[in-house]
């Protein structure tokens, strides 16, 4: 049994979404002979949403070490966790590595800076490590102005090189994900592996008890949902969205007991998901919730919601983690992707794509209209939903778990 030390500096019961990839990988690691041991900071640290039903999903073979971190000062000077966590979970790595015995380390990013502890623990210990992307740490910020994001792309470019440069695996949601690091950064391509974030089944078996709804208090109206994170490059899709609504409203075709209810999507920078709908006159019907909901919550959400709905991005890379959860709440699926997108393929393998857009490059907004307004009239109707999910069994965190494992074995054989 090879022992992986994973670092990651949240955990549950954070309620954020980077935490389910070290614990949708970590319950699975050891059927593959890997002993997960997790180090992380200890929750009196976060800045972020507490969800004590996390608890619930995380296997008992993980093995958790925690360490501390500075305190968010006032005001606010660093909020990043892993840089005010760093001088302690580089501290605590160094004994770790030192006292117990460690074959590999695998850091899931973000947060960024942690990758650095992956170089700094190899040219002390020897131990090889990997670097798992999340999310591309050197990204397009074209919809972005902002002088943070314009400043985190420089620090971004300094120190992305150094941090991935001895590195003996590169992993990521998707090949897409990490192949310009390697281009990037390597003449010789390291050992990589994409695999999504995938699902855990047992997730997906827990249903709670006395759960208020988000539209609990509109009786008899038909729930649309989105729950997750809006994406700043998800903004075309939004904009037709709304403006096929409206059109479909106009000409009599839109059932008005809809509501359109929008969760989790955080403090994103662009442009309020309320604001386009109050362009196109529809600000009655759309409710947006900003804050986090537990991640258990939205599973149930989703499974009693009348429609669901998936707004990824208009970059070919993004994967859309999220779509499992749609399929798997087994509720007609309006969702609008690049065509690219794994995520596509993944609808059509479930036989989930009667209500699929696809984006192609250069679609423009009144042919994304036209076709999303025929997409609208289809789904208001009484849908007849043959989903197929058995194909999503190569999906799960099972399935992850696996190809990790094979990649650490090929880096520590080769």
């Amino acid at each position: 049994m090879k022992t992986v030390l994973i670092i990651y500096p949240h955990w549950v019961p954070a309620n954020l979404a980077g935490v389910q990839r070290p614990r949708l990988i970590g319950n699975y690691l050891k059927q593959f002979g890997c002993q997960p041991l997790l180090l992380t900071v200890d929750s009196q640290y976060y800045e972020d949403p507490i969800d004590t039903l996390l608890e619930k999903t995380v296997s008992s073979d993980i093995e958790v070490i925690y360490t501390k971190a500075y305190k968010v000062t006032k005001p606010r000077l660093i909020g990043d966790i892993g840089l005010r966590a760093f001088p302690f979970l580089r501290k605590e790595a160094l004994r770790l590595c030192r006292e117990r015995t460690i074959d590999f380390i695998w850091i899931p990013i973000p947060s960024f800076y942690t990758a650095l502890l992956g170089r700094i623990l190899h040219d002390k210990t020897g131990i090889p490590y990997g670097i798992d992307y999340i999310d591309p740490w050197v990204r397009d910020i074209t919809n972005q102005n902002s002088l943070r994001a314009k400043l985190s792309q420089v620090v971004a470019r300094t120190l992305e090189p150094y941090a991935v440069k001895k590195a003996a695996l590169i992993t990521g949601v998707s090949t897409p994900y990490y192949q310009p690091v390697i281009d990037r950064n390597f003449s010789k391509p390291p050992v990589h592996a994409g695999m999504p974030y995938g699902f855990d089944p047992k997730d997906h078996q827990i249903e709670l008890e006395d759960l208020k709804l988000p539209w609990d208090d509109q009786p008899n109206c038909k729930p649309w949902l989105y729950a997750g994170a809006f994406l700043p490059n998800s903004h075309v899709f939004m904009q037709a969205f709304f403006e096929s609504i409206a059109a479909l409203k106009a000409e009599g075709e839109w059932d008005d007991a809809i509501r359109l209810y929008f969760i989790g999507t955080g403090p994103y920078p662009a442009k309020r998901i309320t604001a386009y709908a109050k362009e196109c006159g529809l600000e009655d019907i759309v409710t947006e919730h900003r804050e986090r909901f537990p991640f258990l919550h939205i599973l149930n959400f989703l499974s009693k919601a009348d429609r669901v709905m998936l707004f990824g991005s208009t970059e070919k890379h993004y994967t859309a983690s999220k779509t499992f959860q749609c399929l798997l709440s087994k509720r007609p699926l309006l969702a609008m992707l690049h065509a690219e997108s794994s995520a596509v393929q993944v609808i059509k393998d479930a036989n989930a794509e009667a209500f699929l857009y696809a984006y192609q490059e250069g679609d423009h907004n009144a042919e994304i209209v036209s076709e999303l307004k025929s997409i609208l009239v289809g789904l208001q109707r009484n849908v007849s939903w043959h989903l197929n999910l058995q194909p999503l069994e190569g999906y799960t965190s099972i399935q992850s778990a696996k190809v990790l494992a094979e990649a650490i074995d090929k880096v520590l054989t080769s």
